[in-house]
């Protein structure tokens, strides 16, 4: 063809065949730059804390606070240690004795700026009822976890070395123990599980080591030179620390599969007796451009991201992003240079049974696959009817869907925050490390917002879901806080639903009539605006990505009914996963025996993060199968014809892609943070349904049913470019001589 676009994607391919060594080479000393960077700036550029960035309540709140207060006050209390003695009392030499020097050790950590313990502090809310156990307060400002290193290490060896029990929880020990969890996982799931799992399949899908192996050259070098963007950009931007785990998962997957395609279709070539160079510029015009086609959707669906107020999901958002560019530009460079280094050498050791031929000349699974889609086509109907009956059940649970997140109680009982947690439930049950913070701007001449301020706290000590406050006065008094606790986990149903029902009916009862700017804040308060951040902007990221989408695939295809028929097939796919989700992690349907945990909430981000994955992934294997249908269509004008032609030759590599995706995210699924079970659970879940129910027998079924309706394109939309996935062009040549 004559179109730049496919003449630069085979003139790259072929220079980087050419001269493999210099493209290899390249792409050496991009990992090795990326090394060096990721080393260097990716330690102090990730953050564990979710930040809004829409300025709202909680965050002002938060504002305020620390700027009417200094950072020695009460109110900045970040972290509390729990001291118990089954023998002594707080009282008792040893017990002092013991609380002075971890006190000691916890004021010597980087990043303390105070500490307030018993007897110094006087204070008695510090002692348990018994008198048997003491709390240790202290703060850390800085939102890193930097420091709280040091003071676990401390209360660890405390805890080891005498007969005194001493736990620590708080914001820092509970960012810190979610960000080793996390680690943890990468490690243990995504490394030993998700790349092996994925590795076998690969081993399976090609028959030999070598073709196995080449993918995973692919991915890994993605991963690191993507994380190397993160390192940079995280010092410019804020970024979480679950970009990391986000990365490499969607990395593994992305690269495996877009070089599963590529080399699927360089052994295609070559089984046809094209010569090595033809069989790369063939495969560079087809699977290469199908490749950008892919990239592109997927990028847009996770552009979607970025409309929700939330680093966290800007964060997950901007990690999928670049590794999902970086793997498109290494398919276009470094696998050409690869294929052209190996050569057939690509077929070396084979693995027995599965690798005796070349399973792309031979396309064993075509007539297995074939013969479904032929059944499912002689009853379209019944077919299309009974698969959208059963993913319409699996999706009911979707209206039981209750939105939280992670707190210390979800975490594993080996880490520090859950075991200081429970511990000061059991020895003060009216006390937190994450109290409620009514921040009032009195302005220092308004006695009527003073006094409603103690009805509140006055209020606030009658009610369960909180406990005595404290009212504590900024230095120049214009400012007022009333600092209380709420029972429960702060990031618990309990605590969320008491929080807003003071945000939203208490506090403006107990100020009305007064002119006072009142703030809640804390972490509950945080945790709710996160909430709001991640639920509101939904229905905008929803026709976001599925506007664009649209657009994008009636472009590709010139059909409106294709494209439609595409986003509304995805659609039921992903209400399916999040029913199936529902149904797992909240009802606790074979939870146990999956090795899930049954919690009470889905985490917040999950949903929409879910959807807008599950839309780029799975518009990936669209793209791929409406490709063949559309050629095969416009080649005989017969629509059953070409369903048959095209889910029976894309079947076997569609499959293996998907099944290498869903082994990846396994590893997800594999881990012991929650929320990355849940993703990973509902990724998995969903590529499994799109890879049969959908793409095997609803899609077959519907295209069969609607007949020349799929092709229609309205006549104003004549303009629309003409764009083809895998060229005419890509036809057999004639073997080099």
């Amino acid at each position: 063809m004559s179109s730049p676009s496919l003449t630069t994607l085979q003139r790259l391919a072929l220079a980087c065949a050419r001269h493999p060594w210099r493209a290899i080479g390249a792409w050496l000393t991009a990992m090795v730059v990326a090394v060096v960077a990721i080393g260097a700036l990716l330690g102090g550029a990730l953050t564990t804390e979710g930040n809004p960035t829409n300025n709202p309540q909680s965050q002002r709140a938060k504002d305020v606070r620390e700027a009417a207060f200094p950072a020695a006050s009460t109110a900045s209390m970040t972290d509390v240690v729990v001291v118990r003695s089954p023998r002594y009392t707080v009282d008792a030499p040893q017990f002092r004795a013991f609380v002075n020097t971890l006190a000691g050790q916890v004021r010597d950590a980087k990043n303390v700026e105070s500490v307030r313990a018993y007897p110094q502090a006087n204070d008695p809310s510090l002692v348990s009822k018994d008198r048997h156990a003491t709390m240790v307060q202290f703060a850390m400002p800085d939102e890193s976890t930097s420091g709280i290193d040091d003071v676990i290490s401390a209360v660890r060896h405390a805890d080891a070395a005498s007969a005194f029990e001493a736990t620590v929880t708080g914001q820092r020990t509970v960012n810190h123990d979610f960000n080793q969890l996390s680690e943890d996982d990468l490690r243990s799931g995504e490394l030993q599980f998700g790349l092996p799992a994925a590795l076998i399949v690969l081993l399976l899908v090609f028959g030999a080591v070598v073709a196995g192996l080449v993918p995973l050259l692919i991915a890994l070098p993605s991963i690191v030179v993507a994380l190397s963007f993160v390192a940079v950009l995280g010092h410019a931007f804020s970024l979480s620390i679950f970009v990391v785990n986000m990365l490499t998962g969607m990395g593994l997957a992305l690269g495996i599969d877009y070089a599963l395609f590529v080399v699927s279709r360089f052994r295609e070539e070559r089984g046809r007796g094209r010569e090595k160079l033809d069989a790369i510029s063939a495969s560079a015009i087809t699977a290469n451009r199908a490749v950008i086609f892919s990239g592109t959707t997927f990028v847009i669906a996770m552009f979607g991201m970025f409309i929700v107020p939330s680093s966290i999901m800007r964060s997950l958002a901007v990690g999928a992003i670049l590794v999902g560019i970086v793997s498109v530009v290494a398919s276009a460079t470094l696998l050409p240079a690869l294929l052209g280094l190996l050569g057939d050498g690509i077929d070396r050791l084979r693995i027995p049974f599965v690798g005796s031929r070349s399973v792309e000349a031979a396309n064993p699974e075509g007539r297995f696959w074939g013969k479904i889609v032929r059944s499912v086509l002689r009853r379209p109907a019944l077919a299309a009817g009974l698969s959208v009956a059963l993913l319409l059940a699996a999706a009911s649970p979707i209206f039981g869907m209750h939105i939280g997140t992670s707190g210390p109680t979800l975490l594993p009982s080996r880490f520090e925050a859950r075991q200081g947690f429970e511990a000061l439930q059991r020895n003060f049950p009216g006390a937190t490390a994450n109290p409620v913070e009514v921040v009032v701007a009195t302005g220092g001449q308004q006695p009527a917002a003073e006094r409603a301020l103690a009805r509140l706290r006055t209020t606030l000590m009658t009610d369960p879901q909180f406990g005595p406050g404290r009212i504590e006065h900024s230095p120049d008094g214009t400012v007022a806080m009333l600092s209380a606790p709420v029972r429960g986990d702060p990031s618990g149903d309990a605590a969320v639903s008491a929080v807003r029902h003071l945000r939203s009916t208490t506090v403006p009862a107990a100020f009305e009539g007064t002119d006072a700017d009142v703030l809640v804040g804390g972490t509950t308060s945080e945790n709710i605006d996160y909430f709001d951040s991640v639920i509101g902007p939904a229905p905008w990221v929803i026709a976001f990505v599925l506007g664009l989408t649209l657009v994008f695939l009636t472009v590709v295809f010139r059909s409106v009914v294709v494209a439609g028929t595409a986003v509304v097939l995805n659609l039921l796919s992903v209400s399916a996963a999040y029913g199936l989700l529902v149904l797992v992690f909240q009802d606790g349907f074979a939870s146990g025996l999956l090795g899930f945990n049954h919690v009470d909430t889905i985490e917040a981000w999950v949903p929409l993060f879910l959807f807008s994955v599950l839309f780029g992934l799975s518009m990936d294997y669209q793209v791929f199968l409406l490709s063949r249908i559309r050629e095969r269509y416009d080649e005989t004008r017969d629509t059953t014809d070409a369903v048959t032609f095209g889910v029976s030759s894309t079947a076997r590599i569609i499959t293996g892609a998907a099944l290498i995706i869903v082994a990846v995210f396994a590893g997800f699924a594999a881990g012991e943070l929650v929320m990355f079970q849940q993703m990973g659970f509902g990724v998995a879940v969903a590529l499994l349904i799109d890879a049969t129910i959908i793409r095997s027998v609803l899609l077959p079924a519907t295209m069969k049913l609607l007949g020349r309706w799929n092709w229609y394109l309205p006549h104003w939309l004549d303009w629309l470019p003409q764009l083809r996935v895998e060229s005419p062009a890509a036809q057999p040549m004639q073997p080099q001589t």
